[in-house]
């Protein structure tokens, strides 16, 4: 709706622009001043007399409203209040057809809508706003402004041109109203002569200007003359008792009031508001900024915007600057304030008490945030890194009179003191109470440790850490290296905090920090800037300090054995514990894992006494085998050894003896100690070694079994853990790190050959007493090299044990068993004996000597188990063969071998055949042996027969023995060559000089029958025979 169409409806006061009847209420139009009434009959005008006091006769009731629009009351009395009006904002549309759409009964509850129509004297601003303009935003509230200011300029012009235009009308009343005060005054005054007499006469009214009479003096009064009586006189009087001649008119008066204030008091209090309303919005506008400082104060506050803080705060000191200055101008000079004056420093004192609440607020969140803050985590941001110094910097430029900067670096000393031992202690705790819970358990099956050893010899890289142990142990030895590097890393760990806290204070030392930090408001805190000397001594004994708890705290967890108190982790904590460490209830480091959450009346299990090694090392995983302990302590050392070289590198630590005596000695201590839970661990896992041994072919060699390449791939792995640990080369290739980490000590390479010589005699232990899968000796913690002698000889062919007897036969573990320890005799043992003295600088000339020695003892042991029954079987059958009473041909000229050169020769193919399968690098040596025993059979048998020997027995001996040797001849060695001589020397003896020339001449023949022999035999024989080489 437009505003010319809301004029027409106002001023011709109809609901509609297109009205379809003609409102009744227009019949009776007002009459106005200058015009006659007239007679319905006739037409006629009818004079009517006017009092002189028609002015304030006539009632406000039959006035012309004056307000186009205006509604009637109940009673026909018309008022200011519009039934409609325009939006006061500017708005397009009308007020009442904005809160119809809205929902609002406006149309039933007048006094619903008045409070929404300006010309109401019952307008509430707040429920207009937030009813008419809900959806309003900040823009159209300024322009609604700007129109409603134009419209009071225009209604202020109106209402001089409505004064205007009836001025004559004002004159005429108050000329008229004087005339009538004159009379009023006067009359009722009686003259003292009248009252003497008791005549009535007329009087003249010299005071009111006209007379009148008596009403006893006429016989009857003139037609429409009413003669007062004195009573009524005096009622009129101006006179005490008449209360000053205003109790006859009282009454009327106060109706004449009531209408008046009823008609005019809406525009007349709409004025004064205006007025009031504009030096309201003058003021306001002009002191805007001392109305805004709080709000923005605050948001700024809670927005944590420092910058945006401390402007506002300067911009607050400025007024209350000004404010002062001016009431100590008028103060001075005695001049009176003025109402602008008195009004903006009543604002700014208000202003300034909220800002300085707020203020002090905001310090008191300050000081309590720099004593809880804590470091921030790695992928925090730069802006979560640089909290301290924004919070020490708006400290400083607010104002305070406490040093911030020394204030955060106690805190942070205290803070960073409490936690150390705090998560020490609890970090022992969930240690030790996940150790107890795996000592309580069962061990691994040897099945599962195998598993895990083979791990360095698998193609698998047994650097993951799920193939180097069982989950339970693996489980302990994370939350170790964890709970370590949550205290000793230099990044996300408690060292990094008291790194970053140094570098602060070092800094704040040195002011280089100073340069960027404010000093506040006129200098104020510039004095805050500098540390004293007695400040900086404090606080460096303080960083060496909380480098002392690190060290030995550090020392403690390696050194000590394990705890006995685990009650800080009771929930809820009991209520008195002699040995509970205070740091029980720090709350910063009580997580919920429900793993350590125990309760009083069930504590967790207490530690076992078994007499097991790991039991005396807190940092140790019971079961553990030596590849998951080196694996862990390797990294555990290599952060014990980088914490004490970062530290060592600083200041106050460099130039403190004492620390660095410290860390060598934790360094050392810890070597030594994880060194000894290492070999301990190893000399348990060589004990399983012989678990290993499935008699499954190596894929190089198809002579071995995967044993020796498992036991040298566990062995290099532990000898290269234990000089990692030894010597820490992560560590030790950094700066300054000579003067703590020394070369190992001369218990740590004891214990390192030492181990190394034991875990090989156990290993050799196994070899010989249990080839198959027999169970371990109880007693091979102490092997030595006797022991290893001592063993060999109670080894019999019975002693191997028969398990897997089915799946492999006697003879073939026994050649695979010899394969083996000839390739460790020749090569894995020599080599784990280099390697340990390269990675030590040490020579093990005893200790290899020794293991020779008893390697080859172990070999000649195992050699004689197996070719004893074939040796044994070879001479009988020889030996039986020669003596035999039939051995001795019929005929002068044998041609054929006797049999029991076949059966020897053939007892050879199936020793040939069982070694050239499995083990073809022993066969050389053993074939030449049983050929050295065929010899030595032949010899003994010859020499067993009584009987010379004629040309026909020398010619069949000489068959015998030529054709077998003939056969053998690429296993020829030179003792069976001397054997043979001497097999010829012995028939030689035995015969005489006739038959011994007979047999010269014979030789010819008898090559050609050897040679008829042997390509007779070619085909049986043929794998004795030399293997041409290919290519």
């Amino acid at each position: 709706m437009t505003s010319d169409e809301h004029t027409l409806l106002n001023h011709y006061n109809i609901a509609s622009l297109y009205p379809t009847a003609w409102p009744a209420e227009k019949d009776d139009s007002d009459v106005s001043e200058d015009e006659q009434p007239t007679s319905k009959s006739t037409g006629l005008v009818h004079s009517q007399s006017k009092s002189r006091y028609s002015a304030l006769a006539r009632s406000t009731s039959d006035r012309r409203s004056l307000v186009p629009g205006s509604e009637k009351t109940g009673d026909g009395v018309e008022n200011l209040v519009q039934k409609d009006e325009p939006d006061p904002l500017g708005g397009p549309d009308s007020v009442v057809r904005i809160l119809r759409q809205k929902g609002l009964p406006v149309e039933e509850d007048q006094r619903l809508r008045n409070r929404f129509l300006l010309s109401s004297t019952t307008f509430s601003p707040t429920l207009y706003l937030s009813q008419v303009h809900s959806d309003a935003s900040t823009e159209s509230l300024l322009k609604g402004l700007e129109s409603l200011s134009q419209s009071i300029d225009q209604k202020s012009a109106s209402l001089k041109v409505l004064v205007e235009s009836n001025f004559e009308r004002f004159v005429r009343a108050k000329t008229t109203i004087d005339n009538v005060y004159a009379e009023m005054r006067n009359q009722g005054a009686e003259p003292p002569e009248l009252e003497r007499t008791g005549t009535r006469s007329r009087i003249t009214s010299k005071g009111s200007g006209h007379f009148r009479n008596s009403s006893a003096q006429l016989p009857f009064p003139p037609r429409g003359a009413d003669k007062p009586l004195p009573s009524d006189r005096r009622k009129h009087a101006l006179v005490k008792e008449s209360e000053w001649g205003v109790q006859g008119i009282k009454a009327p008066l106060t109706e004449v009031a009531v209408k008046a204030k009823e008609i005019w008091g809406p525009a007349l209090g709409g004025r004064a508001r205006e007025e009031t309303l504009r030096s309201a919005l003058e003021s306001m506008e002009r002191n805007s900024g001392i109305f805004r400082v709080g709000s923005v104060l605050s948001g700024y506050i809670k927005r944590k915007d420092y910058g945006g803080l401390v402007e506002e705060y300067r911009k607050a000191r400025r007024y209350a600057e000004d404010a002062r200055a001016t009431a100590s101008v008028a103060s001075s000079s005695q001049t009176p304030l003025t109402d602008s004056q008195v009004f903006q420093i009543i604002i700014t004192a208000r202003m300034w008490s909220s800002v300085e609440a707020q203020i002090d607020h905001f310090k008191r969140d300050t000081w309590r945030r720099l004593t809880n803050v804590e470091a921030p985590p790695p992928s925090a941001g730069q802006g979560a890194a640089d909290e301290p110094m924004a919070l020490i910097g708006v400290l400083l430029e607010l104002g305070v009179e406490d040093n911030p900067i020394w204030f955060w670096l106690l805190s942070r000393y205290d803070y960073l003191k409490t936690k150390i031992t705090a998560s020490f202690e609890r970090s022992r705790v969930e240690i030790e109470i996940l150790r107890r819970r795996l000592a309580h358990s069962d061990p691994p099956p040897s099945r599962t440790i195998v598993m895990h050893l083979k791990g360095p010899g698998d193609s698998v890289p047994y650097e993951k850490t799920q193939y180097l142990d069982d989950h339970a142990v693996l489980e302990l030895w994370g939350l170790i290296h964890t709970s370590v590097s949550n205290i000793l890393s230099t990044s996300g760990g408690l060292l990094g905090e008291v790194l970053e806290f140094w570098d602060k204070a070092q800094n704040f030392i040195d002011g280089r920090i100073q340069r960027t930090l404010p000093i506040g408001l006129d200098g104020q805190s510039r004095n805050h800037h500098r540390l004293s000397s007695d400040g900086v001594r404090d606080l460096e004994s303080g960083f060496v300090e909380l480098v002392e708890i690190l060290s030995e705290s550090m020392f403690a967890f390696f050194a000590n054995p394990p705890i006995e108190d685990v009650s800080m982790l009771y929930s809820p904590l009991p209520s008195a514990t002699p040995s509970t460490p205070k740091s029980a209830v720090f709350a910063p480091f009580a997580h919920q894992d429900s793993r350590f959450k125990f309760d009083a009346t069930n504590p967790p299990p207490s530690s076992p006494k078994r007499g097991e090694a790991w039991e005396g090392f807190a940092f140790w995983p019971p079961y553990s085998n030596a590849l998951s302990g080196i694996y862990y302590l390797e990294q555990v050392l290599t952060l014990v050894g980088s914490a004490a070289t970062e530290l060592a590198r600083l200041r106050p630590v460099a130039s403190s003896s004492k620390i660095q005596d410290g860390f060598k000695a934790l360094i050392t201590g810890a070597r030594e100690r994880c060194v000894s839970a290492l070999a301990a661990a190893w000399i348990r896992d060589a004990e399983t070694f012989h678990s290993m041994e499935t008699w499954t072919r190596s894929s190089e060699r198809r002579d071995l079994t995967e044993l020796p390449g498992y036991f040298f791939a566990y062995e290099r792995s532990v000898l290269s853990g234990l000089q990692k640990i030894a010597y820490l080369p992560h560590v030790a290739s950094k700066e300054g790190s000579s003067r703590l980490i020394t070369p190992p000590t001369p218990a740590i390479v004891t214990l390192g050959r030492g181990h190394l010589t034991k875990t090989i005699y156990v290993l050799l232990s196994d070899l010989l007493k249990d080839s198959g899968n027999g169970p371990l000796s109880n007693d091979t913690t102490s092997l030595q090299p006797m022991d290893v002698t001592e063993s060999l000889s109670g080894l019999t062919l019975n002693s191997i044990h028969p398990a897997g007897r089915h799946a492999i036969s006697r003879n073939v573990r026994l050649l695979l068993t010899m394969s083996n320890v000839k390739y460790l005799q020749v090569e894995l043992i020599p080599q784990l004996i280099r390697d340990f003295e390269t990675g030590f600088s040490v020579n093990l000339t005893d200790e290899s000597r020794s293991l020779q020695e008893a390697l080859s003892q172990i070999d000649a042991r195992l050699f004689q188990s197996y070719i004893s029954p074939s040796s044994d079987k070879l001479s009988s059958v020889i030996y039986s063969g020669i003596t035999s009473p039939a051995w001795v041909p019929t005929t002068d000229r044998p041609t054929e071998l006797r049999p029991y050169v076949y059966e020897a020769l053939l007892l050879l193919v199936y020793n040939h055949t069982e070694i050239s399968t499995n083990t073809p690098p022993l066969l050389p040596s053993i074939i030449s042996y049983l050929f050295e025993q065929i010899v030595m059979a032949f010899l003994s048998a010859f020499r067993a027969r009584t009987d010379r020997y004629t040309l026909a027995a020398l010619m069949q001996a000489t068959l015998d023995v030529e054709f077998i040797a003939s056969v053998l001849s690429q296993y020829t060695t030179a003792k069976a060559s001397e054997l043979q001589s001497q097999v010829y020397q012995e028939l030689d003896r035995r015969t005489d000089n006739s038959a011994r020339m007979r047999l010269q001449n014979e030789l010819p023949e008898m090559r050609a029958i050897l040679k008829k022999l042997r390509e007779g035999t070619r085909g049986e024989f043929a794998c004795f025979k030399k293997q041409r080489s290919k290519g």
